[in-house]
């Protein structure tokens, strides 16, 4: 298609129904199934799918061996209609009685795979119970976001992250949800495992892996690498993955070590042989708040989501 020229895009001359059939689209990256999924026939998703071809003068969805993948374009885009489909729901239901066992809102929230593997089970009972009717939307991020993470925040219903202080401003809300200890992880054969004791110059001397360590110098705003600053280690990184699940695939039959969060420990397959050790000196421990734009505030339906993810935190086992 010819490059569209870029020129002002005036909201009266847009059909929002357009962005709840993008969303579909590239969610679905399937014709029919968006259609199915919308509720609508598949001839006018098609005529629909025409028309942002048009205004963004790009095929977006490109068959390729059969299948429909997503050109660049949309790529981009799907992060984004997301966020402003989720924005839009929100602003429109402000102000209306809100009811959980009704409503057919979705709520996003954001997190990394550490909170959402441990708070998810019970979020996932509580949500499906107390509001059959709703969507969900869970997003995975970073461990850590950047000075921008107030922007991030404004335009989803929450984030669960640490404590971070870039947060602590006066747009943001928050509330404690868990805490955790940290807990050495290792493989089952390790030399470590058969030692009396080991302190910090033993870990020192092994290789690691990280999570969320940013390579962009030392020390690192992931929580992991944070806490091997404050025991002075500047750890040799034979690992650097963007998951806390992932830890222990790069650990099992090798000497790495990690720090890693007990109550994931907890979610293991028993056969993964694998060991947690107590670490030679105390931590830091760690803690995972709900975090919302406070504009949210007077919503009786974000009530409802901050204190349903509030509860679903209290079920945990102290």
């Amino acid at each position: 298609m010819t490059p569209r020229q870029s020129r002002p895009t005036h909201l009266a001359n847009l059909d929002l129904n357009l962005l709840v059939t993008l969303r579909a689209l590239l969610r679905e990256r399937n014709v029919t199934r968006a259609a199915r999924n919308l509720g609508v026939t598949q001839p006018a998703v098609s005529a629909s799918l025409s028309r942002l071809r048009r205004h963004f003068a790009d095929e977006l969805l490109v068959r390729v061996q059969g299948a429909y993948v997503l050109t660049p374009l949309a790529a981009q885009l799907a992060g984004q209609v997301e966020t402003v489909c989720a924005a839009t729901e929100r602003l429109f239901a402000t102000g209306r009685a809100f009811d959980p066992a009704t409503t057919q809102r979705e709520f996003t929230l954001l997190m990394a795979d550490y909170p959402a593997t441990v708070l998810g089970p019970a979020l996932s009972r509580l949500f499906d119970r107390d509001a059959p009717h709703a969507a969900l939307h869970l997003q995975l991020v970073r461990e850590t976001l950047g000075s921008g993470a107030g922007d991030t925040i404004r335009l989803v219903d929450g984030l669960v992250s640490p404590s971070l202080g870039h947060f602590r401003t006066p747009g943001v809300g928050s509330v404690p949800l868990f805490r955790d200890r940290w807990v050495c992880l290792v493989s089952a054969g390790h030399p470590l495992c058969e030692a009396a004791a080991f302190g910090i110059e033993d870990l020192a001397r092994l290789p690691w892996v990280v999570p969320y360590h940013r390579d962009d110098g030392y020390p690192s705003a992931a929580p992991a690498t944070r806490q091997l600053t404050a025991l002075g280690i500047r750890p040799r990184i034979a690992v650097r993955v963007e998951s806390y699940r992932a830890v222990p695939d790069f650990i099992a039959g090798t000497r790495r070590v990690a720090l890693i969060p007990e109550r994931l420990t907890a979610r293991l397959p028993s056969a993964h042989g694998l060991r947690t050790l107590e670490c030679p000196v105390p931590l830091d421990s760690l803690e995972e708040h709900l975090w919302w734009d406070a504009s949210h505030d007077e919503d009786p339906a974000h009530s409802w989501l901050r204190e349903l993810v509030a509860r679903a935190a209290a079920s945990f086992e102290p």
